[in-house]
């Protein structure tokens, strides 16, 4: 294993520090800097951060649904029209069965009941959930979304103010969330500038960006590169192609050390060998030193769900298990599953969706009770995109703002944060005017607050989202 690959990605990225291309990605060269200085922060404790994914758009309009009478009245009209059957609306008693009792407003601190003074309850598919929300283990953030500033009605009308570029679109909403940079479409990931900022405060040599649902955006990075898993373990390295027994399992000792050889450093003339190398090599030291760790730790006995999601958790879990063996102090993990995209039949696919996110929510957050840091992990949604208020037969079109879910002993649950849209079907004002909800959280507040419960400086907030300061709150304080 060759311990000193992070001081040569360091001592890279120092040289590269006037490219142009570095500045555009991470946005700040101070970031830059940050990264290659990598050994800033330190710390005593253990933190990690889980996103959860929902990729397609999910449908927050029906996931926490208001029960109160003016706003279940408004609610019907937007997803029935004006009628009391069929469409998508939500039985009012099922929801209320699924109330979700908001504390009251603490002096000096936000969160409360929602902004609108309605009652609130979930999908009785997501009713697992509750139980956490009621403990104070869970909080709803509202009507999140991509922003380069606040917008209102008038100003997206009038087209007054910059927009997101394309909006409404999967591939481009996904990026902007996952970057928190709407103004720059080569961003890396939001998750992988915090790494890039944090990662020397690990001791190991480890992955701290791990992601169960290859590669994306999100923990793309500058210096960390995220290492990419199956759910079900650390894959095998076939050199020799496919069916070949990996050089690892001792089956070629032969091929084997010629690999080695032809990936040893210093041996690759040119710089797209070198850098195949470098991959190659941090790929065999991955698998060595997370597969050694996972295979000696002892099983958990909190037991998932077995649905594609629940596997991912479960691995986090397994992974955040093994912490102490892999040297970590900080890590982010990344999940997602699909089938959001509900243009049609949502009923049915949407109560499969939160089904399986509530069950595997609540196993994970058992697991990390069991391993005793529940207070130490925080888990949170993120999507494409909202879908519309309005609605297209038996399903709803892609949208904007919505509501996620954050998890975890640190939050300060039991609340809703920000400001909860209209539901109006007709003159909404916080309509586009074609049935998407304009968002008044942005992504960068959002995700900001996380990164600062995680450990990140203030002056490194500024950096990793240069447009917070265009927001009136730069931390939500959903987390405590």
């Amino acid at each position: 294993m060759n311990t000193n690959r992070r001081d040569f990605l360091r001592r890279s990225l120092a040289a590269a520090l006037g490219g142009a291309a570095l500045y555009s990605a991470l946005g700040s060269l101070r970031v830059v800097a940050a990264a290659a200085n990598g050994r800033r922060y330190t710390f005593g404790d253990y933190k990690a951060l889980v996103c959860i994914f929902l990729s397609g758009g999910n449908d927050s309009f029906n996931t926490v649904v208001p029960y109160s009478t003016a706003e279940y009245s408004a609610y019907l009209a937007a997803r029935n029209g004006l009628a009391t059957a069929g469409g998508l609306a939500l039985a009012q008693s099922a929801v209320q069965a699924q109330n979700l009792d908001a504390l009251a407003l603490a002096p000096g601190l936000p969160g409360g009941p929602p902004s609108d003074g309605g009652s609130y309850g979930l999908h009785p598919s997501a009713a697992p959930l509750r139980a956490l929300f009621t403990a104070g283990k869970m909080a709803v953030v509202a009507n999140v979304g991509t922003l380069r500033q606040p917008t209102t009605q008038a100003q997206y009308q009038a087209g007054s103010v910059p927009l997101p570029p394309q909006l409404f679109s999967h591939d481009d909403q996904s990026i902007c969330w996952q970057t928190a940079r709407p103004d720059d479409a080569n961003a890396d990931g939001w998750g992988g500038r915090i790494a890039d900022i944090l990662y020397g405060a690990n001791t190991g040599l480890a992955p701290m960006s791990i992601s169960l649902a290859n590669e994306n955006r999100f923990l793309r990075a500058a210096v960390v590169s995220p290492y990419a898993m199956d759910a079900s373990g650390v894959e095998k390295m076939s050199y020799l192609g496919d069916g070949a027994e990996s050089w690892i399992m001792g089956d070629n000792p032969g091929g084997a050390a010629a690999y080695r050889a032809l990936i040893a450093e210093g041996t690759q003339a040119h710089i797209l060998e070198r850098a195949y190398a470098q991959a190659a090599g941090a790929a065999i030291d991955n698998y060595e030193i997370v597969s050694a760790a996972l295979d000696a730790a002892p099983p958990l006995a909190t037991v998932f769900p077995e649905t594609d999601l629940g596997a991912q958790l479960q691995m986090v879990a397994r992974l955040i298990g093994v912490r102490g063996a892999l040297g970590m102090s900080r890590q982010v993990f990344y999940v997602s599953v699909g089938d959001y995209d509900t243009h049609d039949g949502q009923i049915d696919t949407h109560a499969d969706n939160l089904a399986q996110l509530a069950q595997a929510l609540v196993a994970f957050q058992a697991a990390m009770d069991e391993l005793s840091v529940a207070n130490q992990v925080t888990t949170f949604t993120a999507s494409d995109f909202g879908r519309s208020l309005a609605v297209n037969g038996d399903g709803t079109d892609h949208g904007w703002g919505g509501h996620h879910f954050v998890l975890g002993g640190a939050v300060r649950g039991r609340r809703f944060y920000g400001r909860m849209p209209s539901l109006l079907a007709d003159a909404n004002p916080d309509d586009t005017g074609h049935g998407q909800i304009i968002p008044t959280t942005s992504v960068d507040q959002y995700a900001a607050t996380l990164a600062s419960w995680f450990g990140v400086g203030a002056s490194d907030i500024a950096d990793i989202f240069p447009n917070l300061h265009r927001f009136d709150a730069a931390n939500l304080r959903f987390l405590g």
